[in-house]
């Protein structure tokens, strides 16, 4: 039977986190519901990130077995009919039939969005954080956790994981128009770890910790030190990647 792996966006606000939760409002719920609806036989997917609620997506990925060819037809009619606040992007054959979206993918990129002046064009698209920060401290948190790969103070508690090592290709804050943004790319990462450096960093940079502790704070492995209370709704899954070859777009 084909395998397709479904690339969606999606507006976090309007659910309940992308995971299914019974009949919750979840993105997989909504795309479960439209694939079955639409192809006219049960289908379930299974995602390779599973976002918080709040949390946005400009390129997550699904994947499902359907024993159809789907073509350019199947995209346009599914997005008829899913919610205004997600959209199917793309559709691709997966040239491995045993191939899982969330064990192939080989990197993520996440960027979280942080804005200063009150802005009601903003409000729940990035964190309004009007507190002064020192932006070289930034870069140099930023920097520090390219040496690192245990990042388990970043990990929540029970966290369904094996291991907490993660290998960071970037980690950088980035000067956008009016905003400012956390841009972070690695081959994995742990649940909640992205607004975790996120709430830490920020800690560091308003005078809470100096350098030297946010380096301790890493090594420590306790999650505890860490600060998770920055909203979901300033993240962004921006892409995730898979080896050469594997996706083919449907035509």
């Amino acid at each position: 039977m084909p395998r397709y792996f479904i690339e969606v966006q999606y507006d976090g606000t309007a659910f309940h986190g992308s995971q299914i939760q019974g009949q919750q409002a979840t993105v997989q719920y909504e795309l479960n519901k439209a694939l079955s609806l639409c192809l006219r036989q049960p289908v379930a997917t299974l995602g390779a990130s599973r976002t918080d609620e709040g949390v946005h997506a400009l390129g997550n990925f699904y994947h499902c077995d359907i024993d159809l060819i789907l073509d350019r037809k199947n995209l346009y009619n599914l997005n008829a009919i899913l919610p205004a606040t997600i959209a199917i992007s793309n559709i691709y054959l997966a040239t491995d039939a045993t191939a899982n979206a969330r064990f192939q993918a080989v990197s993520r990129q996440y960027r979280y969005r942080i804005y200063k002046h009150k802005n009601p064009f903003s409000y729940k698209r990035a964190l309004h954080f009007p507190y002064a920060i020192d932006r070289a401290v930034l870069d140099s948190t930023a920097q520090a956790l390219l040496a690192h790969t245990n990042f388990e103070t970043f990990s929540k508690k029970n966290a369904q994981t094996k291991t907490f090592n993660c290998t960071l290709y970037k980690s950088e804050w980035q000067d956008v128009g009016d905003e400012l943004h956390y841009v972070v790319w690695g081959n994995r990462f742990l649940r909640g770890m992205v607004r975790a450096l996120v709430g830490t960093q920020l800690r560091v940079a308003r005078g809470k910790y100096t350098l030297q502790q946010f380096e301790e704070i890493i090594l420590a492995k306790d999650c505890s030190m860490a600060d998770f209370s920055v909203p979901g709704f300033g993240l962004y899954l921006e892409q995730i990647n898979y080896p050469e070859g594997l996706l083919l777009p449907i035509q």
